[in-house]
């Protein structure tokens, strides 16, 4: 159970996380993205218990992450799957899994790689500029305020930083 809520914060940042939820988020939308969308599959797959995913699925459905279709009636049995900004996440969930396997590589190597099924090649998740299509560093990225800035608990000294 989380500590800690940033429903408070006035910053983009903490909002996610807090839509997010916790460690297991991440891993209950790679896991749906997978093709694993039977809470039992869930429960098997990551070793969760019952109700932790139980509690993890519905802050997520509640943050508009995820969707429940009933597939069975009695008992009824639901089936889980992304929404639109579910899947929306996978790509940030995909740069942050290329993260770890450069810098925290499970033994064996990369437990899964990926495909661009466009070009056909194996790719690496990256961070891209949305203009020119080249990859983001913080050397060559420069934050500035936005339109909704102000100051507020998140983001109380971000301006006084800002330059």
């Amino acid at each position: 159970m989380r500590n800690t809520s940033f429903a408070g914060f006035h910053c983009s940042l903490a909002q996610s996380l807090e839509v997010m939820g916790d460690w297991w988020s991440p891993l209950i939308l790679r896991d749906l993205y997978l093709g694993l969308d039977r809470f039992d599959q869930l429960v098997t797959d990551l070793g969760i218990s019952r109700n932790l995913l139980t509690n993890r699925l519905e802050t997520m459905m509640d943050g508009g992450l995820i969707a429940r279709t009933p597939y069975q009636d009695n008992p009824v049995r639901y089936r889980y799957t992304l929404s639109e900004a579910g899947r929306e996440l996978l790509p940030i969930l995909m740069a942050l899994t290329a993260w770890g396997d450069r810098w925290v590589t499970p033994d064996g190597g990369p437990p899964i790689q990926f495909t661009h099924t466009t070009c056909g090649h194996r790719t690496t998740p990256t961070v891209a500029c949305s203009e020119c299509g080249e990859p983001l560093d913080i050397e060559h990225v420069t934050p500035t305020p936005g339109p909704g800035g102000r100051t507020a608990p998140g983001t109380a000294l971000i301006a006084t930083v800002m330059h």
